[in-house]
């Protein structure tokens, strides 16, 4: 599919592919902290060991850590939708990067919102 015959007037990066690679990085990155975040904003599973000792498990989502979790995964599912537009416009090559990665964050942290608001809400 690659048949164009013309020069190749790039010598650089372009400043966009630059940025997205880094926008890309920074979504991750903050996917990341929404993992280590959810671990402590999630309800504890009970086992039979806890229940026969009676120890306490925390049954329900935390509610302040469960806020600043959907905002953390809001930006990221925003900040990913908004790259994948820049980029749909930047590059237009078929040789350029497609920024798959940033679709798949941003489908994953949607559902991981759709979740949280199913269990923790209802």
């Amino acid at each position: 599919m690659d048949n164009w015959q013309g020069n190749e007037r790039r010598k650089d990066k372009d400043i966009w592919v630059v940025i997205f690679q880094r926008l890309s990085l920074i979504g991750w990155v903050a996917f990341i902290f929404a993992l280590i975040l959810s671990f402590f904003a999630a309800p504890e599973k009970t086992y039979g060991i806890t229940r026969y000792h009676n120890i306490t498990v925390k049954d329900y989502w935390s509610s302040p850590l469960t806020d600043y979790l959907y905002i953390l995964l809001w930006f990221t599912a925003l900040f990913s939708l908004a790259s994948i537009i820049a980029s749909h416009f930047r590059t237009r090559r078929s040789t350029d990067n497609k920024y798959y990665n940033l679709l798949l964050l941003m489908v994953i942290c949607i559902a991981w919102v759709v979740y949280i608001t199913i269990n923790a809400y209802w």
